[in-house]
Protein backbone atom coordinates (compact mmCIF):
# COMPACT_ATOMS: atom_id res chain seq x y z
CA UNK A 1 0.00 0.00 0.00
CA UNK A 2 2.78 2.38 1.01
CA UNK A 3 4.69 1.51 -2.13
CA UNK A 4 1.66 2.30 -4.29
CA UNK A 5 1.21 5.69 -2.58
CA UNK A 6 4.88 6.54 -3.02
CA UNK A 7 4.75 5.43 -6.63
CA UNK A 8 1.72 7.62 -7.40
CA UNK A 9 3.30 10.53 -5.55
CA UNK A 10 6.48 10.14 -7.56
CA UNK A 11 4.54 10.06 -10.83
CA UNK A 12 2.61 13.19 -9.80
CA UNK A 13 5.82 15.01 -8.86
CA UNK A 14 7.47 14.07 -12.14
CA UNK A 15 4.43 15.23 -14.10
CA UNK A 16 4.36 18.53 -12.25
CA UNK A 17 8.05 19.14 -12.95
CA UNK A 18 7.54 18.26 -16.62
CA UNK A 19 4.54 20.56 -16.95
CA UNK A 20 6.40 23.39 -15.24
CA UNK A 21 9.34 22.97 -17.59
CA UNK A 22 7.04 22.85 -20.64
CA UNK A 23 5.16 25.95 -19.52
CA UNK A 24 8.41 27.86 -19.17
CA UNK A 25 9.91 26.42 -22.36
CA UNK A 26 6.92 27.10 -24.60
CA UNK A 27 5.54 30.25 -22.93
CA UNK A 28 4.44 32.93 -25.39
CA UNK A 29 5.77 36.31 -24.44
CA UNK A 30 3.13 39.05 -24.59
CA UNK A 31 4.21 42.55 -25.52
CA UNK A 32 3.39 44.72 -22.46
CA UNK A 33 2.07 47.36 -24.85
CA UNK A 34 -0.50 44.87 -26.09
CA UNK A 35 -1.79 44.42 -22.54
CA UNK A 36 -1.77 48.19 -21.96
CA UNK A 37 -3.80 48.74 -25.14
CA UNK A 38 -6.27 46.03 -24.15
CA UNK A 39 -6.83 47.75 -20.83
CA UNK A 40 -7.87 51.06 -22.43
CA UNK A 41 -10.16 49.48 -25.03
CA UNK A 42 -13.92 49.31 -24.24
CA UNK A 43 -13.77 45.49 -24.48
CA UNK A 44 -17.04 45.36 -26.40
CA UNK A 45 -15.56 42.79 -28.82
CA UNK A 46 -17.86 44.25 -31.49
CA UNK A 47 -15.49 43.78 -34.44
CA UNK A 48 -16.01 47.33 -35.72
CA UNK A 49 -12.22 47.69 -36.11
CA UNK A 50 -12.16 44.76 -38.53
CA UNK A 51 -10.30 42.45 -36.17
CA UNK A 52 -11.55 39.49 -34.08
CA UNK A 53 -12.37 41.22 -30.82
CA UNK A 54 -10.45 43.70 -28.70
CA UNK A 55 -7.56 41.28 -28.10
CA UNK A 56 -7.05 40.87 -31.85
CA UNK A 57 -7.05 44.64 -32.30
CA UNK A 58 -4.60 45.16 -29.43
CA UNK A 59 -2.22 42.58 -30.91
CA UNK A 60 -2.42 44.19 -34.34
CA UNK A 61 -1.53 47.63 -32.99
CA UNK A 62 1.25 46.35 -30.73
CA UNK A 63 2.98 44.56 -33.61
CA UNK A 64 2.64 47.35 -36.18
CA UNK A 65 4.53 50.51 -36.93
CA UNK A 66 1.27 52.43 -37.36
CA UNK A 67 -2.29 52.31 -36.05
CA UNK A 68 -4.00 50.76 -39.06
CA UNK A 69 -7.61 50.97 -37.86
CA UNK A 70 -9.70 52.96 -35.42
CA UNK A 71 -11.83 51.74 -32.52
CA UNK A 72 -15.27 53.30 -33.18
CA UNK A 73 -16.74 52.52 -29.72
CA UNK A 74 -13.70 54.02 -28.02
CA UNK A 75 -13.71 57.17 -30.09
CA UNK A 76 -11.08 59.89 -30.06
CA UNK A 77 -10.31 59.53 -26.34
CA UNK A 78 -9.32 55.87 -26.62
CA UNK A 79 -7.43 56.44 -29.85
CA UNK A 80 -5.35 59.14 -28.18
CA UNK A 81 -4.50 56.80 -25.29
CA UNK A 82 -3.45 54.07 -27.71
CA UNK A 83 -1.31 56.54 -29.66
CA UNK A 84 0.42 57.57 -26.43
CA UNK A 85 1.14 53.94 -25.55
CA UNK A 86 2.63 53.26 -28.97
CA UNK A 87 4.24 56.66 -29.55
CA UNK A 88 2.41 56.94 -32.87
CA UNK A 89 0.00 59.37 -34.48
CA UNK A 90 -3.65 58.46 -33.70
CA UNK A 91 -6.05 57.41 -36.42
CA UNK A 92 -8.62 60.12 -36.98
CA UNK A 93 -11.98 58.80 -38.08
CA UNK A 94 -15.20 60.75 -38.57
CA UNK A 95 -17.63 59.82 -35.76
CA UNK A 96 -20.53 57.81 -37.17
CA UNK A 97 -23.90 56.76 -35.82
CA UNK A 98 -26.30 54.06 -36.98
CA UNK A 99 -29.67 55.24 -38.31
CA UNK A 100 -32.76 53.13 -39.07
CA UNK A 101 -33.86 54.44 -42.48
CA UNK A 102 -37.53 53.66 -41.96
CA UNK A 103 -40.52 54.91 -39.96
CA UNK A 104 -42.97 52.34 -41.33
CA UNK A 105 -44.13 50.67 -38.14
CA UNK A 106 -47.17 48.38 -37.94
CA UNK A 107 -49.48 51.39 -37.81
CA UNK A 108 -48.09 53.10 -40.91
CA UNK A 109 -47.03 50.22 -43.17
CA UNK A 110 -49.12 47.36 -44.52
CA UNK A 111 -48.43 43.66 -43.97
CA UNK A 112 -48.70 40.89 -46.59
CA UNK A 113 -49.49 38.27 -43.97
CA UNK A 114 -49.40 37.67 -40.22
CA UNK A 115 -46.02 36.18 -39.37
CA UNK A 116 -46.03 33.58 -36.57
CA UNK A 117 -42.54 32.14 -36.97
CA UNK A 118 -39.28 32.63 -35.09
CA UNK A 119 -39.06 36.16 -33.69
CA UNK A 120 -36.10 37.08 -35.86
CA UNK A 121 -35.81 39.35 -38.89
CA UNK A 122 -33.50 37.01 -40.79
CA UNK A 123 -35.91 34.09 -40.33
CA UNK A 124 -38.93 36.22 -41.29
CA UNK A 125 -37.25 37.50 -44.44
CA UNK A 126 -36.88 33.92 -45.66
CA UNK A 127 -40.66 33.43 -45.61
CA UNK A 128 -41.97 34.93 -48.87
CA UNK A 129 -39.48 37.82 -48.53
CA UNK A 130 -40.90 38.91 -45.18
CA UNK A 131 -44.35 39.89 -43.93
CA UNK A 132 -44.07 43.61 -44.61
CA UNK A 133 -45.42 44.69 -48.00
CA UNK A 134 -42.63 47.21 -48.45
CA UNK A 135 -39.64 45.11 -49.56
CA UNK A 136 -37.20 47.53 -47.94
CA UNK A 137 -38.88 48.40 -44.62
CA UNK A 138 -38.00 47.49 -41.05
CA UNK A 139 -39.44 44.08 -40.16
CA UNK A 140 -39.61 45.07 -36.49
CA UNK A 141 -38.59 41.75 -34.95
CA UNK A 142 -35.62 43.15 -33.05
CA UNK A 143 -32.66 41.23 -34.44
CA UNK A 144 -30.61 44.43 -34.48
CA UNK A 145 -31.53 45.22 -30.88
CA UNK A 146 -30.38 41.81 -29.72
CA UNK A 147 -26.95 42.06 -31.34
CA UNK A 148 -26.24 45.61 -30.11
CA UNK A 149 -23.59 45.41 -27.36
CA UNK A 150 -24.41 48.89 -26.05
CA UNK A 151 -28.19 48.67 -25.48
CA UNK A 152 -28.60 51.46 -28.03
CA UNK A 153 -31.58 50.00 -29.93
CA UNK A 154 -35.17 49.72 -28.78
CA UNK A 155 -38.27 48.32 -30.46
CA UNK A 156 -41.35 50.54 -30.32
CA UNK A 157 -44.73 49.04 -29.37
CA UNK A 158 -45.69 49.11 -33.07
CA UNK A 159 -42.61 47.23 -34.20
CA UNK A 160 -40.03 49.77 -35.35
CA UNK A 161 -36.34 49.73 -34.44
CA UNK A 162 -35.05 53.06 -33.11
CA UNK A 163 -31.40 53.78 -32.35
CA UNK A 164 -30.30 56.16 -29.60
CA UNK A 165 -27.77 58.69 -30.83
CA UNK A 166 -26.49 58.91 -27.26
CA UNK A 167 -25.73 55.23 -26.81
CA UNK A 168 -24.70 54.23 -30.34
CA UNK A 169 -20.92 53.99 -30.70
CA UNK A 170 -20.91 53.34 -34.43
CA UNK A 171 -19.69 49.74 -34.18
CA UNK A 172 -21.91 48.66 -37.08
CA UNK A 173 -23.04 45.29 -35.71
CA UNK A 174 -26.67 46.23 -36.28
CA UNK A 175 -25.95 47.09 -39.92
CA UNK A 176 -24.63 43.62 -40.70
CA UNK A 177 -27.48 41.94 -38.79
CA UNK A 178 -30.31 43.52 -40.81
CA UNK A 179 -31.45 41.30 -43.72
CA UNK A 180 -33.02 44.26 -45.53
CA UNK A 181 -30.15 46.76 -45.17
CA UNK A 182 -32.48 49.21 -43.44
CA UNK A 183 -29.77 50.52 -41.11
CA UNK A 184 -27.06 52.85 -42.38
CA UNK A 185 -24.00 54.48 -40.83
CA UNK A 186 -24.25 58.27 -41.02
CA UNK A 187 -22.05 61.15 -39.81
CA UNK A 188 -22.72 61.89 -36.16
CA UNK A 189 -22.93 65.63 -36.72
CA UNK A 190 -25.77 65.17 -39.26
CA UNK A 191 -29.14 65.09 -37.53
CA UNK A 192 -31.45 65.37 -40.56
CA UNK A 193 -32.16 62.15 -42.47
CA UNK A 194 -34.59 60.79 -45.04
CA UNK A 195 -36.03 57.85 -43.09
CA UNK A 196 -36.99 55.65 -46.00
CA UNK A 197 -35.20 52.81 -47.74
CA UNK A 198 -37.52 52.12 -50.68
CA UNK A 199 -36.56 52.62 -54.31
CA UNK A 200 -40.07 51.89 -55.60
CA UNK A 201 -42.04 54.51 -57.51
CA UNK A 202 -44.19 56.90 -55.51
CA UNK A 203 -47.51 55.36 -56.49
CA UNK A 204 -46.46 51.97 -55.19
CA UNK A 205 -44.95 53.39 -52.01
CA UNK A 206 -48.24 55.13 -51.20
CA UNK A 207 -50.03 51.77 -51.38
CA UNK A 208 -47.90 50.13 -48.72
CA UNK A 209 -46.67 52.94 -46.47
CA UNK A 210 -48.05 56.23 -45.16
CA UNK A 211 -44.67 57.75 -44.43
CA UNK A 212 -42.38 56.55 -47.23
CA UNK A 213 -40.47 58.64 -49.75
CA UNK A 214 -42.40 59.00 -53.02
CA UNK A 215 -39.57 60.61 -54.98
CA UNK A 216 -41.53 63.83 -55.53
CA UNK A 217 -38.29 65.90 -55.58
CA UNK A 218 -39.76 68.67 -53.43
CA UNK A 219 -36.83 68.36 -51.00
CA UNK A 220 -34.39 68.66 -53.89
CA UNK A 221 -36.16 71.73 -55.21
CA UNK A 222 -36.27 73.30 -51.74
CA UNK A 223 -32.62 72.62 -50.86
CA UNK A 224 -30.83 71.69 -54.11
CA UNK A 225 -27.40 71.11 -52.59
CA UNK A 226 -28.63 69.18 -49.56
CA UNK A 227 -30.56 66.40 -51.30
CA UNK A 228 -30.15 63.98 -54.16
CA UNK A 229 -32.70 61.67 -55.78
CA UNK A 230 -31.61 58.26 -57.03
CA UNK A 231 -34.00 55.55 -58.22
CA UNK A 232 -37.04 57.39 -56.80
CA UNK A 233 -35.48 57.73 -53.32
CA UNK A 234 -34.30 60.99 -51.77
CA UNK A 235 -31.27 61.11 -49.50
CA UNK A 236 -29.31 63.80 -47.72
CA UNK A 237 -26.03 64.94 -49.23
CA UNK A 238 -24.16 64.83 -45.95
CA UNK A 239 -21.43 67.21 -47.06
CA UNK A 240 -24.21 69.83 -47.11
CA UNK A 241 -26.45 68.49 -44.36
CA UNK A 242 -26.60 71.89 -42.67
CA UNK A 243 -29.01 73.03 -45.39
CA UNK A 244 -31.27 69.98 -45.20
CA UNK A 245 -33.63 71.10 -42.43
CA UNK A 246 -35.50 73.65 -44.57
CA UNK A 247 -37.10 70.84 -46.58
CA UNK A 248 -38.64 69.02 -43.61
CA UNK A 249 -41.89 71.01 -43.56
CA UNK A 250 -42.21 70.75 -47.34
CA UNK A 251 -42.07 66.94 -47.43
CA UNK A 252 -45.62 65.67 -48.19
CA UNK A 253 -45.16 62.30 -46.44
CA UNK A 254 -43.05 63.59 -43.53
CA UNK A 255 -40.35 61.01 -44.15
CA UNK A 256 -37.59 63.55 -43.42
CA UNK A 257 -36.75 63.89 -39.74
CA UNK A 258 -34.41 66.02 -37.67
CA UNK A 259 -33.47 63.89 -34.66
CA UNK A 260 -32.92 67.04 -32.63
CA UNK A 261 -36.72 67.34 -32.73
CA UNK A 262 -37.17 63.83 -31.36
CA UNK A 263 -37.13 60.19 -32.37
CA UNK A 264 -39.82 58.41 -34.42
CA UNK A 265 -43.24 57.88 -32.86
CA UNK A 266 -43.35 55.31 -30.08
CA UNK A 267 -39.73 55.68 -29.00
CA UNK A 268 -38.94 56.13 -25.31
CA UNK A 269 -35.62 57.84 -26.05
CA UNK A 270 -35.52 61.50 -25.07
CA UNK A 271 -34.89 64.00 -27.84
CA UNK A 272 -31.20 64.90 -27.81
CA UNK A 273 -30.22 68.49 -27.08
CA UNK A 274 -26.73 68.08 -28.52
CA UNK A 275 -25.06 65.75 -31.02
CA UNK A 276 -24.51 62.96 -28.50
CA UNK A 277 -26.33 63.34 -25.21
CA UNK A 278 -27.76 60.69 -22.94
CA UNK A 279 -31.01 59.46 -24.45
Amino acid sequence: MLAAILSLGGIGLAAAVALGFAAKKFAVEVDPREQAILEVLPNANCGACGFPGCSGYAKMVATSDKIAAACPPGGAVVMEKIANIMGLAPVEAEPMVAVVLCQGDDGKARQKYHYLGVHDCVAAQKVADGPKTCPSGCLGLGTCARVCPFDAIEMTPDGLAVISRARCTGCGKCVSSCPRSVIGMKPLDATVHVLCNSHDKGGLVRKYCDIGCIGCMICKKTAPTAYEIENFLASVVYENHGDAEVAIEKCPTKCIRNFMDGYPEGSSFSAPTCMREAG
